[in-house]
């Protein structure tokens, strides 16, 4: 009897572990329940209203939230979607490829992110590594779509990291001049004083996110790029 319900104990303690070890399974990651409202909304509003396929698609962080009249920024673009998520990593635009860019089946994918990789730590090796990771996902299921990375700017709250941005600008740039399918835009450059300095005037007042002069000066960059 004393053996039966040691038994029986053991087998309702396998099932317990089992059981947890199955919710565990199902419950989304940290990194997937952080955006999942907004990757949620944005399913939402694509039900409303789906983007044709052919599009622009401007993807990234906040840069890219942040952006008032993006859509109609660009009159050579009659299609153009915003898919900015503020915060985001590149490792997240990698993660969520499918979501945010494939789903779309756009012409073009404008993408901005990876300074917020280098502000938790990453290299320089890192951020082009996932752009890599980026353009491969992408160019696996849209072979002739353009990818195309906006440097990653330098901002005076970000100062200290300059010298990283700068580095990681490079390597994707040199790694977009070997492939036909990617571009690179510089906008790090003119967002510079003649001295290095970041220029205070194409920010708000955290001197992290751009402000109107800021998106002007974009615009104007990354305008012959979106044809």
């Amino acid at each position: 009897m004393a053996m039966r319900r040691l038994i029986s104990a053991a087998a309702l303690c396998a099932g317990a572990i089992c059981a947890s070890g199955t919710a565990a399974q199902s419950l989304p990651t940290a990194g997937e329940s952080r955006w999942e409202d907004t990757l949620a909304a944005f399913a939402a509003a694509d039900l409303k209203q789906a983007p044709p396929p052919g599009g622009v698609l401007f993807v990234g962080s906040s840069s890219i939230r942040l952006w008032e009249n993006l859509e109609t920024e660009f009159k050579d673009a009659p299609v153009v979607i915003k898919r900015g998520f503020g915060g985001s990593r590149l490792a997240d635009c990698v993660k969520f490829l499918d979501r945010l860019v494939i789903n779309y089946r756009p012409r073009l994918v404008m993408l901005y992110a990876g300074d917020n990789d280098l502000a938790e730590g990453s290299t320089p090796e890192d951020v082009l590594n996932r752009v890599k990771a980026f353009a491969d996902g992408v160019h696996r299921h849209l072979p002739e779509t353009q990818v195309t990375f906006i440097s990653i700017k330098p901002s005076p709250a970000r100062r200290a990291l300059i010298p990283q941005a700068r580095a990681a600008n490079q390597l994707v740039q040199e790694y977009a001049a070997a492939h036909p399918k990617v571009d690179y835009i510089d906008v790090f450059t003119p967002m510079l004083t003649a001295d290095g300095s970041p220029r205070k005037d194409l920010f708000r007042k955290d001197a992290l996110h751009l402000n109107d002069a800021g998106y002007a000066l974009w615009r104007s960059v990354i305008r012959p790029f979106v044809r």
